[in-house]
């Protein structure tokens, strides 16, 4: 008899400290519906638990969570399957909520990837580690889609005009550029990042910022590249509409501004218009508002050409060449 495939979600508790780890590696940790139950379930199970913190991480050196399956959801598109593409989204926005109301201090350990879901895991937490190694973004408009898991409430609320530029063009944060926007709320080098856990276990009546505070080094902070540009990216994407931003982009030409641009004229114009649209509404509502706003556009953009194309490009083909059917920009 074979041995049984292991799982792809390990959660237990461990003095007084729970701890989850995804374990889909040779996937990047991408989150499939049933590891979506599986941590739902357990963070459920604590919540009444005298537990000091929760922690969460990914096996595998190269990704934290990479996001959600996304390749499944196209293929379910195709096939119209509607309700497993349903159960996929709602399963997932309903974790993100439970994880922003968790009443246990949940700390993401994030080193190498995390994009999209894996966001959607850690943001919501009151805790955010990153590693030298760690590379955030919400990249869904470069494949048709519009950043989810919650980010029409979290982009919004970041300094400036940050969340905007960073929905819109999928940039990738560094460990500096994730300290400095507050995505991540502590630093600690990866060969520190495993004794996380027994530091929370080892000090129950210390502040979990007080662990992290002594397990970090150095911040890298300092050496933000958005801090170095924040002026003009304010500038920039905090203009009212799309086509004065792309106008003021085009006017600067430093290097920032064609890259930004570069990337701007990537991505699908019927994600850069969802995703405009989705940050200035999600800035009045609360996150139970935008996730339910997020599941109701997921129903027709999955079935758009925009989506079956940008998936396909990225992560079927891989090709990375997307022709795109979407709306004109301006």
């Amino acid at each position: 008899m074979a041995d049984a495939a292991p799982a792809e979600v390990l959660a237990d508790v461990q003095r007084g400290v729970g701890r989850i780890l995804l374990n889909r590696p040779g996937a990047l940790n991408a989150l499939t519906t049933d590891m979506i139950a599986a941590i739902d379930r357990a963070l459920a199970a604590w919540e009444h638990e005298p537990l000091s913190a929760v922690v969460l991480a990914g096996t595998g050196t190269k990704a934290f969570c990479a996001g959600g399956d996304i390749r499944t959801v196209r293929e379910h598109s195709l096939a119209g399957n509607t309700e497993a593409s349903e159960r996929f989204f709602a399963s997932e926005y309903r974790l993100n909520a439970r994880i922003a109301e968790s009443p246990v201090p949940i700390v993401s350990l994030i080193d190498g990837l995390c994009l999209g879901g894996g966001l959607g895991l850690s943001v919501h937490g009151a805790f955010r580690v990153v590693t030298e190694h760690a590379v955030l973004a919400m990249p869904e408009t470069a494949i048709g889609f519009f950043p989810d898991v919650g980010a029409s409430y979290f982009l919004p609320r970041l300094p400036g005009a940050i969340g905007m530029y960073l929905g819109l063009t999928g940039y990738r944060l560094d460990a500096a550029d994730a300290l400095y926007t507050g995505l991540a709320t502590h630093f600690v080098p990866a060969d520190g990042l495993h004794a996380v856990a027994d530091a929370l276990a080892d000090s129950p009546g210390d502040p979990v910022d007080t662990v992290l505070n002594r397990l970090g080094g150095r911040s890298p902070v300092a050496r933000s590249a958005l801090a170095a540009v924040r002026g003009d990216l304010d500038r920039v994407f905090g203009a009212p509409d799309l086509g004065e931003m792309e106008k003021r982009l085009r006017r600067l030409g430093t290097p920032w501004a064609e890259a930004a641009l570069a990337a701007w004229e990537a991505v699908s114009p019927q994600s850069l218009e969802i995703t405009h649209a989705l940050l200035v509404r999600g800035r009045q509502h609360t996150l139970r508002q935008c996730l339910h706003t997020e599941l109701a556009l997921t129903r027709t953009t999955i079935r758009t050409p925009d989506f079956l194309e940008g998936v396909r490009a990225a992560l079927v083909d891989k090709d990375r060449r997307p022709v795109w059917q979407g709306a004109s920009r301006g």
